[in-house]
């Protein structure tokens, strides 16, 4: 398709940003490709710090609460009618907005290409459910039909966020001058990023790096702002502190960072030897740095995140020990005490990294998510 387009794109924020992640990783993404993208947010304020910069071609836009109006006008609705609607993750667009696109089309305008972008999965569900429609039965939109959109792992879905110039990107990225620009050293240290929830194994973590670092070689954990910084304090201030080992080396430090650009997160997971992440924004950059990497799912109270994460440990063919740190790390089974009583959670990097590696070379083989929403697109206009 090589014609630009108007995309909508309607975001509302829940708690943890990796919704607003997504929606202005992609709106970038389309941008980046030629297009016009108006972005629809209820709070916006992450934004300030994912993106500081902005992105030219993307608007942002607010999206008051309840059933306050938009502001059409001042969004250039009507010079620049919606040729493609994006509600993510489930949300409810606006009915004002559709109203205004239903006018369009009864004025003799093209109806958007409505799509519902779903959460990413590796179940299989994804193939048999991506690319579904859904009449809409009434509104003024009824009669139209709404796309269900998976972004996913395999050919027949949606395939993930990547940007056309990151493995570009990724290969002039200086280590060195990021490590000098962020004060850390890293000779002779294993560098391990920390973006979590409160994984239940985390104390033990801690007490293992504190003992006997990684590798052969201490560990300097790079820990990102918010919950995974409270989760690290919370842990050092009930034990008041980690103990050096018995040689009386200190094998674990501890960096606390800023909130952090995307961009710049990025740069964080490539110049680390370890990323712990979290949500599906920072697991699909994860699986694009190309380090080993442990993934910290979304908790629910049913425990459907655990056959979720299971499917996707069968999609990257993960080794027994990674499968075994992952069921720690996400409540599965019992994580290690801080006294040392228990088995060391397993860490095997080399095996790891082997793992993401090839996983990585399978999925790069596949178009990217925003080149099989332009081609999805195309088909439907």
């Amino acid at each position: 398709m090589n014609r630009s387009l108007q995309w909508d794109i309607f975001c509302k924020v829940i708690d943890n940003f990796g919704d607003i992640g997504v929606c202005w990783r992609l709106a970038a993404d389309l941008a980046s490709r030629g297009h016009k993208v108006r972005l629809w947010v209820d709070d916006a304020s992450a934004l300030a710090w994912m993106a500081p910069t902005g992105r030219e071609g993307v608007q942002v836009l607010a999206w008051p609460p309840g059933q306050q109006p938009l502001d059409l006008d001042a969004a250039g609705l009507t010079q620049h009618p919606c040729d493609v609607l994006i509600e993510a993750f489930g949300c409810d667009v606006a009915p004002d907005f559709i109203a205004a696109c239903a006018r369009h089309h009864w004025a003799g305008g093209l109806k958007p290409v409505w799509i519902n972008l779903e959460y990413l999965s590796a179940e299989n569900y994804v193939e048999r459910c991506h690319a579904m429609p859904s009449p809409v039965q009434d509104g003024p939109a009824a009669g139209w039909t709404k796309w269900f959109f998976y972004p996913g792992f395999t050919v027949d879905t949606g395939g993930l966020l990547r940007e056309r110039d990151l493995p570009a990107r990724r290969a002039r990225f200086d280590r060195a001058g990021w490590l000098a620009a962020h004060g850390i050293h890293g000779d002779g240290e294993t560098l391990v990023s920390l973006f979590c929830y409160e994984p239940p194994a985390l104390e033990g973590l801690l007490a293992q790096f504190a003992a006997h670092g990684l590798q052969g070689k201490p560990v300097h954990l790079l820990v990102a702002a918010g919950r995974a910084t409270h989760a690290v304090r919370a842990v050092l201030d009930d034990k008041k502190r980690l103990q050096p080992n018995k040689d009386g080396r200190k094998q674990l430090s501890i960096s606390y960072l800023p909130l952090m650009e995307q961009a710049e997160f990025d740069h964080l997971l490539w110049t680390c030897d370890l990323n712990f992440v979290r949500g599906e924004d920072s697991l699909v950059r994860a699986l694009w740095a190309g380090k080993p990497f442990v993934w910290q799912i979304y908790p629910q109270h049913d425990d459907a995140h655990l056959a979720k994460l299971q499917a996707f440990l069968d999609m990257l063919q993960a080794p027994p020990s990674l499968r075994a740190f992952h069921a720690a790390w996400n409540g599965k089974t019992a994580a290690p005490s801080a006294t040392g009583d228990s088995v060391p959670l397993p860490i095997d990097l080399p095996l790891w990294q082997s793992a993401t590696l090839a996983g990585q070379a399978r999925l790069t083989a596949q178009d990217d998510l925003a080149s099989r929403l332009l081609g999805f697109v195309a088909k439907k206009r």
